[in-house]
């Protein structure tokens, strides 16, 4: 990839974001498109993204991935969101417009695209750990796949009401309860699907899990454990699961396919997808 004057700047913004394999995949589908384009991290600090953003507006930044924790304080800053963010109520997409900056969520296409190749879920019941933007774009994956009942727990009260009355008026109108982290031992067996939003056990706190071994002993032995983490991979909390007998999917498919859809998005173009594909495989194999 050449980088010249003309050359126009993707990233990708969270905190931390040193992790992020975001600019493996997406740099590698913009060399075979041949795009004038370069992908790049933007650390960001939570405190920092109202300059961040001002920054991006004057130096010319075409568009920007969002990672933890911006998905849903990134909303008062933009000009305009598609329907389906305003939906989840976070965003992980944005890019530039004559009007200012617009936003969307592609998690929710990335999330359901390995789901829906596994089994059929109406009917089921999903137990979600955490309560954050990624959970709320989880939720709204599993109402599109008609899952019954979905169950979030999450650590401080508050929080989790927040989350909830979110969902008031969403169009969506999943089937949603909300259940302090003490609940789970009530909750597990119940549980047809299990999935993992918080960022315990990626790069940054590797080896630690949300779930320990006395915790997955209580999930049926059908059950399937997701974790959107995909760095370590596999995660502490899949390595148990494994060793439990349980079926596990990584966030890695997950990245590929709400990539791509951002991607799209910014090129205005289809992207090759299994170049971005095997570009993280190939990282990840190092």
């Amino acid at each position: 990839m050449s980088i010249t004057g003309t050359t126009q700047i993707l990233g990708i913004i969270g905190d931390p974001v040193t992790h992020s394999l975001s600019p493996v995949m997406h740099n590698a589908a913009l060399a075979e498109l041949g795009a004038d384009y370069v992908y790049v991290p933007f650390p960001v600090l939570a405190d920092g993204l109202e300059a961040a953003i001002a920054g991006f507006a004057a130096t010319g930044v075409q568009g920007f991935s969002i990672t933890i924790p911006h998905k849903q304080a990134i909303l008062p800053l933009l000009a305009t969101m598609t329907d389906e963010a305003q939906a989840v109520g976070a965003v992980n997409t944005v890019w530039r417009t004559e009007q200012g900056w617009a936003g969307t969520n592609t998690d929710v296409a990335g999330f359901v695209a390995p789901l829906k190749a596994f089994r059929p879920w109406a009917g089921c019941t999903v137990l979600v750990l955490g309560n954050g933007g990624a959970a709320r774009a989880v939720v709204a994956g599993c109402a599109q796949l008609g899952f019954e009942s979905v169950q979030v727990v999450g650590r401080r009260a508050a929080a989790l009401d927040v989350f909830q009355q979110g969902w008031v008026n969403s169009p969506l109108h999943p089937p949603l309860t909300v259940h302090s982290w003490e609940s789970l031992p009530t909750l597990l067996p119940t549980a047809d699907l299990i999935v993992n939003t918080t960022p315990l056990g990626m790069h940054t706190t590797a080896g630690q899990t949300p779930l320990a071994p006395e915790d997955l002993a209580l999930a049926p032995s059908h059950a399937v454990v997701y974790d959107l983490i995909y760095t370590p991979r596999p995660t502490q909390l899949l390595t148990l699961a494994d060793q439990r007998g349980l079926a596990t999917l990584d966030g890695l498919e997950m990245l590929v396919q709400q990539g791509a859809a951002a991607l799209e998005i910014w090129l205005d173009c289809p992207v090759p997808v299994a170049t971005m594909r095997q570009a993280l495989v190939d990282w990840l194999a190092r």
